[in-house]
């Protein structure tokens, strides 16, 4: 098998991980570029196996990526929310039914919480199932110390996100009835549907017009998003779609997509609403062939 063969064998698991660490599916994609260019200059030699040899290059280098990026991101105009992401076009070796969770946007947020160390232990213990002994050799701590990472970094996302189980044909209902709420402008089946300690977040990065702090609260956040609709063209169109492996909403004006929506489900109610409409983080959805 050439070098450029066992590069593409493994693209997938590279782009999964990072963009679980990073949150982003342009920087995603540079790690996995910068991974390959420095995978040309590895002495065959050097390498038993291309698998972890690739998954500790591109670990590290998520590692110093979200180290660099930690200013950046507390200087971010308004709340920051990770890079929506059509779940079909995702080639992830991890999408299975019991680990959809973490590809949602509230696990991504989450994680947010986490240092760049803890998070990449964490995801390569009960994400991609490496071994202690691998992953103390890709982040260059002791297997004992990895343990250690990986039960305070469960501890504090337990803590932080009790798991509240709904299942996926529930998230499709709630989904859709709450897009026929909006377009109903129907406030009070549009409260019914929230959680009483929901939250939403709006993301524009300082780029167009956002919620600069998180809303809470049923009545404040449902006139909230009724007023957004109102406010949008007579040609603001909106259609159903699975978005990091959970029922998302698209929202375009004409053929451009404006904005993208996940949820966060609790006791087949909406716990949290994400809203991102940062044109940087939906130019890479809004290129896709996805239309209305």
């Amino acid at each position: 098998m050439t070098r450029l063969e066992q590069f593409n064998q493994h693209r997938p698991l590279l782009f999964s991980t990072a963009y679980r660490m990073l949150g982003s599916v342009v920087d995603a994609e540079d790690m996995v570029q910068e991974t390959f260019l420095r995978w040309q200059q590895v002495a065959e030699d050097t390498v038993q196996s291309a698998k972890a040899y690739l998954s500790s290059m591109i670990t590290r280098l998520c590692i110093d990526h979200l180290r660099s990026a930690r200013v950046q991101r507390e200087q971010y105009v308004g709340p920051w929310l990770p890079e929506p992401i059509l779940t079909q076009q995702m080639p992830d070796p991890a999408n299975t039914v019991e680990l959809a969770d973490t590809l949602s946007t509230a696990f991504l947020v989450l994680l947010e919480t986490l240092s760049p160390l803890e998070r990449a232990v964490f995801l390569l213990r009960e994400v991609f199932d490496y071994d202690y002994d691998e992953i103390g050799q890709i982040v260059d701590k002791s297997p004992t110390n990895c343990r250690q990472i990986v039960r305070r970094a469960k501890q504090h996302l337990a803590s932080r996100r009790p798991r509240f189980e709904v299942s996926p044909h529930s998230q499709e209902q709630i989904t859709e009835q709450f897009l026929q709420a909006c377009n109903l402008g129907d406030l009070q089946g549009l409260i019914a549907l929230l959680a009483e300690d929901i939250t939403l977040w709006s993301d524009g990065g300082g780029q167009v017009t956002a919620a600069l702090k998180p809303l809470h609260g049923t009545v404040k956040v449902a006139k909230f998003l009724l007023a957004i609709r109102s406010k949008k063209l007579a040609n603001y169109v909106s259609r159903i779609a699975k978005v990091n492996e959970q029922p998302g909403i698209l929202n375009y004006i004409g053929d451009r997509l404006h904005s993208v929506m996940t949820f966060d489900f609790k006791d087949d109610r909406i716990q949290s609403v994400f809203i991102v409409v940062n044109p940087d983080k939906l130019k890479q959805l809004a290129d896709s062939n996805i239309k209305c």
